[in-house]
């Protein structure tokens, strides 16, 4: 059986859909669907040079980019295609609420249509600005200020009190513990400029090892 290349953009069946393919818009590090526009070849060859994800809107009649009004803009950072080569499905870092209503989703609030684990990218990201911006009153602030051995320390701290929950509390205290253990692990990784990002590669590669 021959596989489809999801990166061959040279295969875009872009007679199906009279010159135009629906593009669905993906926020690259949570999975979270932000929305859905059409392109057509010259929004696909403008989104490429540009960076910023372009579309061509039915209703006017031209090429749109996303943010050309507002300012949240969608940076690319990558493009496949499905199976049949009449799909596009771009990945993008949104730079602001990507709805009009103020919302990170078209779709909704990203608490209702993020993946379940998607939230654990935001952190990741959320860490990442904490380090490089360092606002004051921030207690992640406080964390890398401290230095490695400070948060090293928390980590440990941490993933005692989760040990001792799951043998000896409940769930909601075993949850509890996980969870600030899983925020300092991230702070420790973003202080060694690593990310979970990179823990789940390893994982990933782990996995189609076994």
């Amino acid at each position: 059986m021959t596989v489809s290349n999801p990166n061959d953009l040279s295969r875009l069946d872009w007679a199906k859909g009279d010159g135009l393919l629906p593009a669905i818009v993906q926020h690259w590090r949570s999975g979270e669907v932000l929305m859905l526009g059409y392109m057509n070849a010259e929004a696909l060859a403008e989104t490429q040079s540009s960076g910023h994800v372009t579309f061509y809107s039915r209703s006017k009649q031209r090429l749109w980019t996303k943010g050309e009004s507002s300012g949240h803009f969608l940076a690319l950072k990558g493009i496949r295609i499905d199976c049949d080569a009449d799909t596009l499905l771009i990945q993008a870092d949104p730079h602001g609420p990507t709805c009009h209503t103020g919302t990170s989703s078209c779709f909704g609030d990203s608490a209702e249509v993020r993946p379940p684990l998607g939230f654990l990218a935001e952190l990741d990201a959320l860490v990442e600005q904490r380090h490089a911006k360092r606002p004051e009153g921030s207690y992640t602030t406080q964390l890398f200020e401290g230095g490695i051995r400070r948060i090293a320390q928390k980590v440990g701290e941490e993933g005692v009190e989760t040990a001792l929950a799951a043998v000896v509390q409940g769930e909601e205290e075993l949850l509890g513990e996980a969870a600030d253990l899983v925020f300092h692990l991230t702070v420790a990784l973003r202080a060694r400029g690593l990310s979970l990002e990179d823990v789940a590669k390893v994982l990933a590669n782990r996995h189609r090892a076994s």
